[in-house]
């Protein structure tokens, strides 16, 4: 098995040459001179150490134009070079990636949890990296954990509600049981760089995550960089409110009562018609039941709402107009032109979509243009290459 090249010890502009190749695919050295701000001598001088190391390529020359001299020779990062395993864990399950350095899935293993110990919870992650590694044709450079909790450092689980830890140091016992560097990430902090770097943000300076699931999650980036924060892990929106008197009345129809009764829109949390509410998976599974009055699935749920279900189409309708009305929100607060909605709930938005455009439209300035509205698979394979994207930040580019 290979050894990656060495990564140790980026600084400056080299950093930075290895940044725009590693996000950017393949450039000529005109356009990548121009990116980082660096003559074509200097670039030249730079890059000569990075190729030797095999760090960065050089592509075939491109097909010389009569008379102008020498073909470009386009410079491009050595993806194939690396792989990292990003593991995301949930309450029941740890579901493992293994990716180049560009996050290209290769390979994917998911295992149950016994329980929610840490104990259990690394007995599944290490199977999972023996799993992958032994897949990989190369050693994994680096393996990167994430979960909705908070996080500090990249190293310690300091609260994870649903798995009910606190003050974990994850990263310090997974590499003491596989001897790879390992870092811990807050899961929606990943999946906003994920998609950011690779994914349905990588082509804007300035986009908004909102995901739909077993939590709340929301990221920002506004002018090409992520906007970060300690508290980040803490899901800070999990109860939005989002009660209004057009939402009282969505309650209305699926209780068949006055709009004073706003029980359907009401979840174990006893908030009405916050984001947890109306959006989790959770919080829908709970409503739906009370409105139809017998337990029933979210898969359920969907597939009664998109039949025209009298009950469970105005139950969707009523978190259709309630997402709206969350998407308003964050677009008049933060400007951001794009809005990414991912998560096991998204489906919600599409089934209803006229509820959604309703609920959006009354709480934006009618001059105002809707925000693009681009949606991600709600696939927790996704949520693992995030983690991996995390792992080859540290070791690829280091933290700023």
């Amino acid at each position: 098995m290979t050894t990656p090249p060495p990564t140790t010890g980026l600084t400056g502009h080299a950093r930075a040459i290895v940044k725009a190749l590693l996000l950017g695919g393949q450039q000529s050295r005109a356009a990548l001179s121009e990116e980082v701000d660096l003559s074509a001598g200097s670039l030249t001088r730079l890059t000569k150490p990075l190729i030797a190391a095999g760090l960065i390529l050089e592509q075939p020359p491109s097909d010389p134009q009569p008379g102008l001299g020498r073909p470009s020779v386009p410079l491009v990062f050595n993806h194939a070079a690396f792989r990292f395993v990003g593991i995301k864990l949930t309450k029941t399950h740890a579901f493992g990636a293994l990716t180049q350095a560009n996050a290209v899935i290769e390979h994917q293993h998911e295992l149950p949890l016994a329980d929610q110990s840490p104990g259990a919870a690394l007995t599944a992650i290490t199977e999972i990296i023996a799993a992958l590694a032994a897949l990989s044709p190369v050693a994994v450079t680096a393996v990167g954990i994430t979960l909705g909790g908070h996080v500090d450092r990249f190293r310690t689980v300091t609260h994870a509600d649903h798995l009910g830890w606190d003050h974990i140091p994850l990263a310090d016992l997974v590499e003491r049981a596989t001897g790879i560097t390992t870092v811990v990430e807050n899961d929606i902090v990943a999946q906003t760089q994920a998609t950011h770097w690779f994914g349905e943000g990588a082509n804007t300076d300035s986009f908004a995550l909102f995901t739909l699931g077993a939590g709340i999650g929301y990221g920002l980036v506004t002018h090409g960089q992520m906007v970060d924060s300690p508290e980040a892990g803490f899901s800070l929106l999990s109860h939005f409110p989002l009660l209004s008197q057009r939402l009282l009345e969505y309650g209305a129809e699926v209780a068949g009562s006055s709009p004073a009764d706003a029980h359907p829109l009401t979840a174990a949390c006893g908030h009405p018609a916050c984001a947890t509410a109306m959006f989790t998976l959770s919080g829908l599974e709970d409503r739906g039941s009370r409105a139809l009055g017998r337990p029933v699935t979210y898969p359920q749920l969907l597939a009664l709402a998109d039949g025209g279900d009298p009950v469970a189409r105005p139950f969707f309708d009523a978190s259709g107009y309630a997402l709206g009305t969350a998407l308003a929100t964050i677009a008049n607060l933060t400007l951001a032109p794009r809005i990414v909605l991912g998560g096991e709930a998204s489906e919600l938005a599409q089934v209803a979509h006229g509820a959604l455009l309703a609920g959006l439209h009354e709480h934006r300035d009618p001059r105002t243009a809707d925000p693009e509205i681009r949606f991600q698979a709600p696939d927790l394979a996704l949520w693992a290459r995030g983690a991996a994207v995390v792992a080859m930040h540290s070791a690829v580019l280091g933290r700023d």
